[in-house]
């Protein structure tokens, strides 16, 4: 009742302001005696210059001022529309409109709103914030503005990803080769059509497809995602040993920490067995946790050599564990660990004399002598 009540407060006051001075009288401008003097004046001046007493220029300068004069003079004359009774018109027109305007939209609002709809607390509304908006309605909007800007370089190569997440591969294909052409050729672009057309063929890397990676290996001969898939057609041809050499070569020159490395290293597993590395933290991995925050890098690292070290207690015959190991409190700084899993090693090592080679070699290494 109360917001009702204020609304229509704020409508009458809104009106009221805008009427209000429609409904005051005005005071009557008297303009007559002036125009009747500009007129005796203009007459004054035609007789002057019929007697000669004034030029003919002398004359058109006073008749051009006075008319002036005169015409400003009509403009302020009163109309004889606006009277008391105008006014007394005027003031029933603002009444009745501060009446009736209410009135009819109350009506409107009545008709057509929804005055019985209860009020929504704000924390349940839906207001949706942009991460959040259907991924849908965001591609069709961008689909929408590259109907209209077909050359738009750039909103091909953003929607291309997208396509690819949302499985419409065919349409991925297409966004990525307008970014090709639009955009200029480049190992990424070039890969991830490549990528795109293995997806579409359902994983099977295609003439095309493989054409694409090889071009991306001339801009990039290290491209990773060129050289994986590559290696995924070499395979799929019935060439193991050719995939398993790129997987390789892959592995021995990836930056530490890659994404790549556990997909290599599964891939390369698939073909030999005897490639998949034991459990525990590689000197690439703790390399790569350098990169973090001190207190997450120690966390992580002791986590990963923990683990190995009771992997090696229940079985000690793996000798690549027993050099992780030792290297891994190397680089921890914790050298009694490093000299106690050492001693530890070589008694698993026993009297195998190319384990114990290994372990001497590693010892100078890392100096852990004396």
């Amino acid at each position: 009742m109360t917001l009702w009540l204020l609304f229509g407060l704020m409508t009458a006051a809104a009106i009221f302001a805008v009427l209000w001075p429609l409904g005051r009288a005005r005071a009557p401008q008297r303009a007559g005696n002036d125009i009747a003097v500009y007129r005796d004046q203009l007459d004054e001046i035609g007789r002057d210059r019929a007697a000669g007493l004034i030029g003919e220029a002398e004359a058109e300068a006073a008749r051009v001022e006075v008319s002036r004069r005169l015409i400003a003079a009509a403009d302020a004359a009163p109309v004889e529309s606006i009277g008391p009774g105008a006014t007394s018109r005027r003031r029933v027109a603002g009444v009745a409109a501060l009446i009736a305007l209410p009135l009819i939209a109350g009506g409107l609002y009545l008709t057509l709103g929804s005055p019985q709809l209860p009020g929504q607390p704000l924390a349940s509304r839906d207001v949706t914030p942009l991460q959040d908006r259907s991924l849908d309605r965001l591609v069709a909007q961008v689909e929408s503005h590259l109907e209209k800007n077909p050359e738009d370089g750039r909103g091909w190569e953003v929607v291309g990803p997208v396509y690819m997440r949302m499985e419409r591969f065919d349409d991925a294909v297409k966004a990525r080769r307008n970014s090709l052409r639009l955009n200029g050729p480049s190992a990424d672009r070039e890969a991830d059509l490549g990528e795109s057309l293995v997806a579409a063929a359902n994983g099977v890397v295609t003439a095309e497809a493989k054409a694409a990676f090889e071009r991306a290996l001339t801009h990039d001969a290290r491209h990773n995602k060129a050289r994986f898939l590559l290696a995924v057609a070499a395979h799929q041809d019935g060439q193991p040993e050719k995939a398993a050499a790129i997987w390789r070569a892959m592995l021995a020159d990836i930056r530490p920490g890659s994404p790549w490395i556990p997909m290599v290293r599964e891939a390369l597993a698939q073909i030999d067995p005897s490639s998949t590395p034991a459990p525990g933290p590689t000197a690439a991995d703790v390399a790569a946790a350098n990169e973090m925050k001190p207190d997450d890098r120690n966390a992580m690292i002791r986590g990963m050599v923990e683990r190995l070290a009771e992997r090696l207690k229940q079985d000690g015959s793996d000798m690549e564990g027993w050099l992780r190991l030792v290297r891994a409190y190397t680089v921890l700084g914790d050298r009694d660990r490093a000299l106690s899993a050492l001693a530890d090693a070589r008694r698993a090592a026993g009297q195998d004399a190319d384990k114990l080679r290994r372990l001497d070699e590693l010892v100078k290494e890392l100096r852990l002598e004396g």
